[in-house]
């Protein structure tokens, strides 16, 4: 004896193919795509029965979703008529598919209580004599019953509760304040100074200026790894070994030139001394000894230094007295000698980004490509292994990957 036919699905064209994107989408959760099929196979006259032999279900679930979508047609077929888009067609769809909302159990605490719970967190340990430096969920549990803000709760129920509110008192992050609150406008203009020079960049490579962004990269360690590297094979990945051999570390000082992306005349050793800049500032331009140099450099005291005023008042042939430092004169102080420095009359002359905006630099970001791609994965079995490599390494960037960053950094604010 045969028992009643099921209900009828018909399915017009949007809607069929809403489904189907719904089945092909591999994120898409298994109860939907379950509950999607369901529906296409009862559209193409399959019996209940047929359509959980199929799936590896129930019939009572097909039955359930087959009536769901039986009472939620007329909704669907206004929704398609009406002109949704497939997005928001897509949307109402799997709404239908989806389980309708339970009433659940009561909450456990009232809206003060978690307003309570959340405030706790907000506030320093110690104002509640607990000498640590941020809250764990057990101790604010231990806290808040202290308190007396609930008689009783679970570390997983805090936890929960921060869930919700969005607050994770474990995690943290790093950050650098600026020197921009100290003097807004001296910081924008500087900062604009030099994102100008960058997007003029081009224009000065023609005219015979060479724009290069230098900074120094301290501490790079020789570290020889203590057993062979394990290639990758099939289903494994490479294989480094963890413990390491030290051989030392050398600094490197780097001009990125902006208008190009190619890295000039680098400088390798133990030290990043004031006379070690002045060496590198040297030889950087004797590569164009008649050219124009616009530097870009960070405020560190090396960059401004006595020695540094001096080769640059002997490469532009300037006979002003310079003074002595510490006493009198351009050589008096860092701030007489940043000004001498970036004076613009100057064939060779620097201009300095502010304080704490690393970021600006360009060379910061090809310290990081030179991190990625040689830094991190390499073995280093002696200084000299690690200079060379590091100069293999420029020299084959300049020849395969050198090419300018784009920069979109006006100021304030971000454009795209």
């Amino acid at each position: 004896m045969c028992g009643p036919n099921p209900l009828e699905i018909n399915l017009a064209s949007q809607l069929e193919e809403a489904l189907d994107r719904i089945i092909r989408c591999y994120t898409n959760p298994y109860w939907l795509v379950l509950r999607a099929k369901i529906i296409k196979f009862a559209a193409a006259g399959l019996n209940n029965a047929e359509i959980a032999r199929r799936l590896d279900t129930t019939t009572n679930t097909v039955r359930k979703w087959r009536e769901r979508w039986h009472d939620a047609e007329p909704l669907l077929s206004a929704s398609e008529t009406e002109g949704c888009s497939e997005q928001e067609l897509e949307a109402l769809v799997k709404a239908v598919l989806s389980d309708a909302p339970r009433p659940g159990a009561p909450g456990k605490f009232t809206p003060e209580q978690l307003t309570q719970v959340v405030a706790t967190v907000c506030e320093d340990p110690r104002e509640s004599g607990r000498e640590i430096s941020h809250w764990s969920y057990r101790e604010l549990a231990d806290e808040v019953i202290r308190r007396g803000i609930v008689d009783n709760i679970s570390t997983r129920h805090v936890r929960r509760i921060l869930d919700e509110a969005d607050l994770k008192p474990h995690r943290s992050r790093y950050w650098l304040n600026n020197a921009r609150d100290e003097d807004p406008d001296k910081f924008d203009a500087e900062v604009k100074k030099v994102c100008e020079l960058y997007l003029a960049a081009s224009t000065l490579h023609q005219q015979g200026v060479h724009l290069v962004s230098t900074d120094e990269k301290t501490g790079i360690q020789a570290l020889e790894r203590k057993h062979p590297t394990r290639p990758m094979t099939p289903g494994r990945v490479e294989l480094r070994e963890f413990e390491y051999i030290r051989h030392g570390t050398v600094c490197l000082i780097a001009n990125l030139e902006v208008a190009t992306g190619h890295i000039l005349a680098p400088s390798i050793g133990p030290t990043r001394t004031e006379q070690d800049f002045v060496s590198h500032v040297r030889q950087t331009v004797a590569t164009d000894p008649e050219g124009e140099w616009v530097f870009i450099v960070d405020q560190l005291n090396t960059h401004q230094s006595a020695g540094l005023v001096r080769l640059v008042a002997e490469l532009c042939q300037i006979e002003d007295e310079l003074g002595i430092k510490g006493k009198s004169g351009i050589l008096k102080s860092m701030t007489t000698r940043k000004a001498f420095l970036e004076d613009e009359s100057h064939r060779i002359r620097f201009v300095y980004t502010p304080k704490h905006t690393s970021w600006l630099n360009q060379i910061e970001i090809w310290f990081g490509i030179l991190v990625r791609k040689l830094l991190r994965r390499a073995s280093f079995s002696s200084l000299e292994g690690l200079r060379q490599r590091l100069l293999d390494f420029i020299a084959y960037f300049n020849r395969t990957m050198v090419k300018p960053f784009r920069w979109t950094y006006t100021g304030r604010p971000l454009v795209a």
